[in-house]
């Protein structure tokens, strides 16, 4: 079983810090990937905020075991409150990225093989507020749906109204249903709802997501793997 997820954190600490950080923690990636406990791992980073895309093979494997080095300079958020209420908030560094889109779901290691060389992209976006619930809902039919072509590798999560998206270049396209020919009836409900209305475009400019930068990337399949220091 391959599990995928999306995870942020906030660093506001310095470049060679982090560096150093990624530097300790490729090492503690590699023994997982050589364990078999995870395939592709890719981090990134705008401003101070911290991206993690993950794929892994273990149901237990957490960010803190893949970069324990960077999550000790990761800002602690506030935790999910408990079924006691007089028991106290829990922090932690990596707040888990709800999901809500995707063209392909990985089964085996076989089947999820990357063809080729394939770079691995991040990005961002800044939903409106009051254009969340729809973004959502939209994107959850789609997904429901099945029949839209894309990158079989993105996947789209959101934590509070930031969307974080991740892909590969160049693009395989599919879609869930793959035996199915039908075209995709939804998307022309989501573009009767004016997508570029969902997007604070502070963030992009007349772009709805800013593609950030990638400070370490792994996968095991790969014979030249890329070490943190080089890409911070």
């Amino acid at each position: 079983m391959i599990k995928r997820s999306n995870f942020r954190g906030c660093y506001q600490g310095d470049t060679e810090t982090l560096a150093q950080a990624l530097l300790l923690d490729a090492s503690v990636v590699e023994q997982k990937a050589a364990a078999e406990e995870c395939l592709t791992v890719a981090l990134y980073r705008h401003e101070s905020m911290v991206f993690l895309y993950m794929e892994a093979l273990c149901e237990t494997l957490t960010p803190e075991a893949l970069f324990p080095h960077l999550t000790a300079l990761l800002s602690l958020w506030p935790g999910k409150a408990d079924a006691d209420p007089a028991k106290l908030l829990k922090p932690r560094a990596w707040v888990y990225m709800y999901p809500i889109y995707h063209h392909d779901v990985p089964e085996t290691k076989e089947q999820w093989a990357r063809e080729g060389k394939k770079k691995r992209r991040g990005r961002i976006a800044i939903l409106k507020e009051d254009k969340l619930f729809s973004y959502v809902y939209y994107h959850k039919a789609l997904v429901e749906e099945g029949l839209l072509e894309g990158d079989r590798y993105q996947f789209i999560s959101l934590h509070e109204n930031i969307l974080f998206s991740y892909f590969e270049e160049p693009k395989q396209f599919t879609h869930i249903k793959k035996e199915c020919k039908e075209e995709s009836s939804v998307i022309w409900d989501w573009l009767a709802v004016n997508p570029e209305s969902h997007f604070d475009h502070d963030l992009s400019g007349e772009e709805n997501f800013l593609l950030i930068e990638e400070i370490y990337g792994y996968n095991s399949a790969e014979t030249e793997k890329k070490g943190g220091q080089k890409n911070v």
